[in-house]
């Protein structure tokens, strides 16, 4: 089912194109425009004993040293987390949050980080709104008032203590990190594509302009140096102290006065009392297959695994792969779910959801009804009265396994790329915006046209919804397949797509991650797409009432397929730099 072309070898390390995140404006990248490769050229990486798929090339290779020497999945994705908050500073991070699910063989139990960024303790409902009572998107997308406390650290370490192998500790997965940022490294690929566009928003700040300019004050570019010293100082804090070399004494002491001179509200007691949360993952299944994905405050368990339950009710597997008829119909499945993101979903600490009705087969079974096989059902039909999508795109996904069968999927985020754009000085912290995927107020979308009710409003301690969704597919208490994306909005319908290319369509896992992709969120009422599209099928959308609108937004589902034979790894070929590294 997921069998790869390509050569097996002890050591495999690729790199691809790749894909990662929906930006404010396409103007703030310089990166072209993907187009899809011809997908029978596309062929996945295989290695026999463990491998890790990333965004960043340096990164995946320092979670696959671990695997070499003897680390399990959970080591390897703690050492390629810290590394990329150094290498791909753009949504790597310890300054902003995310999700991470695992799955462990040796416990046959699978579980949910959430160490999603919370608000301070000083926000209120009203934070977000200008002197009118309207939603003033300055504040939260570009101001320190968006900036949340960064779970990273915490979420990281607290992976490594529950989950680790024993056989190394805190520091010794910091170490690679600590090096790259005190002696720098030669920038290239995305960074060198992204870091231009996006440098004005880092230069507000004196802080962020001495790191990421040359003397002129120009950006860095393609093969210059980056060296971090800040940023090392406070990577070995934490290896010396844990996260208490963090969240309290100095790095969290500077911290906070960087946000407060900044305007914003953080503060030290914010962070002395961040604690990530142990969450019990969303599970469905899937013609066989067991779903295990991120719950709340992600969205995205849910919305996948109700849009699944939708399907499911189809016979996909008859209808040709990216035809307008099996395209239809994930479109008609991915509105209903979203309609019902935006009513119901938010911090499950304050909001109490229907879950259970959600991912319900007999609730799919309702949904599926009001579904015309050539019909789009306008959005205003579904759920009229709920509100549209908030959500930023500075985030990256990366997958791994190893060779006892453990499997680790983790998105992270800083919200837009570089964040806020502000480093903590002193620090080398580059700091979230992520308190914009709050909803301002009821009705009211974020920089990426998502919409939320009551249930996802600002409010101290609280964290806002998300769409990030590492997932892990399993067929007999065994993975089968790890994945996620970046995205934003679009996190879930790439997933999405993901899973049904592989288990409806049987496709080689590269060819499922590199196969054009679209979106639907409800509202706005339109179909997003990627390049790549045949036009009779644009054609035949559009024949039954679909509003077909490019581009689609930007995503990279860096997967990888479990074999009896060993990992098959799919870097997402969207931009430079992605890498699967196995051994």
């Amino acid at each position: 089912m997921m069998s790869s072309h390509s050569t097996r070898r002890k050591f495999v390390a690729t790199i691809a194109l790749l894909l990662a995140g929906i930006l404010p404006t396409a103007a703030q990248d310089a990166r072209r425009a993907y187009v899809p490769p011809s997908l029978d050229t596309v062929h996945a990486i295989s290695a026999e004993h463990g491998m890790v798929v990333a965004q960043e090339k340096i990164s995946a290779q320092v979670g696959a040293d671990i695997l070499r020497r003897g680390g399990n999945a959970v080591d390897a994705a703690v050492a390629t987390g810290f590394a990329m908050a150094v290498t791909y500073p753009r949504a790597g991070n310890i300054g902003g949050g995310g999700f991470m699910v695992i799955y462990s063989a040796e416990r046959k139990e699978a579980v949910a980080i959430d160490y999603r960024e919370t608000a301070p303790a000083a926000t209120t409902a009203e934070i977000f709104l200008g002197a009118d009572g309207k939603p003033d998107t300055a504040k939260s997308r570009d101001s320190a008032l968006g900036i949340g406390i960064p779970g990273t650290v915490a979420g990281l370490a607290l992976a490594l203590e529950k989950y680790g192998s024993g056989q190394f500790t805190l520091a010794e997965l910091l170490q690679p990190a600590i090096e790259l940022a005190r002696d720098g490294f030669v920038i290239g690929d995305d960074m060198a594509d992204t870091l231009p566009g996006w440098h004005k928003r880092l230069a507000r700040w004196p802080s962020s302009a001495r790191i990421f300019s040359r003397p002129d004050g120009t950006p860095l570019r393609e093969d210059d140096r980056l060296v971090q010293s800040d940023l090392a100082q406070t990577l070995m804090a934490v290896a010396a102290q844990g996260p208490r070399g963090f969240y309290e004494g100095p790095v969290a002491e500077k911290l906070a006065k960087a946000v407060s001179d900044a305007g914003g509200i953080m503060t030290s007691d914010d962070l002395k009392s961040y604690r990530p949360a142990l969450r019990e993952p969303v599970r469905g299944t899937y013609r066989g297959y067991d779903i295990i994905s991120m719950p709340q405050p992600s969205s995205g368990g849910v919305v996948l695994v109700e849009t699944l339950n939708i399907l499911e009710g189809f016979p996909l597997s008859d209808l040709k792969q990216g035809s307008p008829a099996s395209l239809h119909l994930l479109i008609e499945a991915m509105k209903r779910a979203y309609a019902d993101r935006a009513r119901y979903l938010g911090d499950p600490d304050y909001v109490k959801a229907p879950i259970q009705t959600l991912i319900a087969k007999d609730y799919a079974d309702k949904l599926r009804a009001g579904i015309k096989a050539d019909k789009a059902t306008p959005s205003s039909e579904i759920a009229a009265t709920a509100a549209p999508i908030r959500e930023g795109s500075n985030t990256t996904h990366y997958s791994v396994v190893d060779s006892r069968g453990n499997a680790v999927s983790n998105t992270y985020t800083l919200n837009f790329s570089y964040g806020v754009g502000l480093v903590a000085e002193g620090t080398g912290v580059l700091l979230n915006n992520e308190l914009d995927d709050f909803t301002a107020a009821v009705g009211a979308s974020n920089a990426y046209g998502l919409v939320g009710y009551e249930a996802n409003l600002p409010g101290p301690g609280k964290r806002p919804l998300s769409s990030m969704s590492p997932t892990i597919v399993l067929r007999d208490g065994k993975p089968v397949l790890v994945t996620g994306s970046p995205g934003g909005s679009r996190i879930i319908s790439s997933v999405l797509q993901v899973i049904v290319n592989v288990l409806d369509y049987r496709m080689d896992v590269a060819a499922a991650v590199a196969a054009p992709r679209l979106h639907h969120q409800w509202l706005p009422d339109e179909v997003r797409v990627e390049k790549g599209f045949p036009d009779d099928v644009l054609s035949g959308l559009k024949a039954m009432g679909h509003t077909v609108v490019e581009p689609m937004g930007q995503t990279s589902a860096n997967s990888i397929a479990v074999t009896p034979n060993g990992a098959l790894g799919a870097p997402d070929p969207r931009t430079r730099g992605a890498e699967a590294a196995g051994q």
